[in-house]
């Protein structure tokens, strides 16, 4: 049994070492193994969760034998084994076959993978791994690391210049029920186009992350308080409006929200701020949710 381990892990090392050339490879962008690039090194690559696989993801949301990769022609196909949970190439469900085009998003159960298929790969690789430094693999907003940089900047020149600078902390209600009544990947689905809401109505100078779970942060540099809150209840309105719609299952989906204002007195640093924001998120919760405290 050890050895038939071992040949298995000297076989995937092989496939996924960096010494070989290929031109086609996934790079794990949201998941356990965040960033790890693998190669494709033969003309067939399945995923699972068994240990044959050659790319195996450990979770119970991933089946045994789960997807596989093929190539055919000139072109590399995903193909859903008769998964469970199914496999989604840019949040579609494949029946039980699609093409694969270069830089799309494969997700299997809790990983999210970047197919990357090109003569610049390397390139394109180092790329994709700066992107998930600051990047939410799952949302594709800023995250929490990028969040931190650019409050403290705009802190810092909030403080300087006597500039306004107000964060929005904003928290599905209920989410941990949508994710144990409709599962987890519904509560992907949900996360995503919550953010897909609030990224459209976010300016260039602004910043919009994923905070952690659930939670989001806006930044808005140059914003007074009352701005900010007119500005949350745009989103908050646009949330509630929209519903979201995931396989057949119609979610009804509702924010509340935290607004803080900075004050150069008050907040001495940006966790300082964070937490006002996220004590008026609370008191928001407290009042019934779906509404907006600050």
């Amino acid at each position: 049994m050890k050895e038939e381990r071992q040949t298995r892990v000297t076989r995937v090392n092989r496939l996924f070492t960096g010494n070989l050339v290929s031109s086609v490879c996934l790079v794990e962008i949201y998941g356990a193994n965040l960033g790890r690039k693998y190669d494709f090194m033969t003309e067939v690559v399945t995923i699972g969760r068994d240990p044959d696989n050659i790319i195996v993801l450990e979770s119970d949301s991933v089946s045994r034998k789960h997807a596989r990769i093929e190539k055919a022609n000139q072109d590399w196909y995903i193909v859903d084994l008769g998964s469970t949970n199914g496999t989604y190439v840019n949040d579609i469900l494949i029946m039980p076959r699609a093409r694969l085009t270069s830089g799309q998003f494969i997700k299997i159960g809790d990983s999210i993978f970047k197919y990357l298929n090109g003569d610049n790969l390397e390139s394109a690789y180092h790329e994709e791994i700066y992107r998930t430094v600051v990047t939410d693999g799952l949302t594709q907003v800023a995250n929490k690391r990028a969040l931190g940089d650019f409050l403290e900047r705009e802190l810092a020149r909030a403080r300087r210049h006597r500039r306004t600078l107000t964060v929005l902390m904003m928290d599905l209600d209920h989410f941990k029920l949508i994710n144990d009544t409709h599962g987890h990947l519904t509560g992907d689905v949900v996360l995503k186009e919550v953010a897909g809401i609030v990224r459209t109505r976010i300016r260039k100078d602004e910043l919009f992350a994923r905070y952690g779970g659930e939670e989001f942060v806006c930044v808005l540099p140059e914003t007074n308080l009352e701005a900010a809150k007119t500005l949350a209840e745009d989103i908050r309105a646009a949330v509630e409006g929209h519903g979201v719609n995931f396989e057949g299952q119609e979610i009804s989906v509702t924010v509340s929200i935290g607004a803080a204002e900075f004050d150069a007195e008050k907040h001495q640093s940006t966790t300082d701020l964070l937490m006002e924001a996220d004590k008026n998120l609370y008191i928001a919760k407290n009042n019934g949710r779906n509404c907006i405290h600050g």
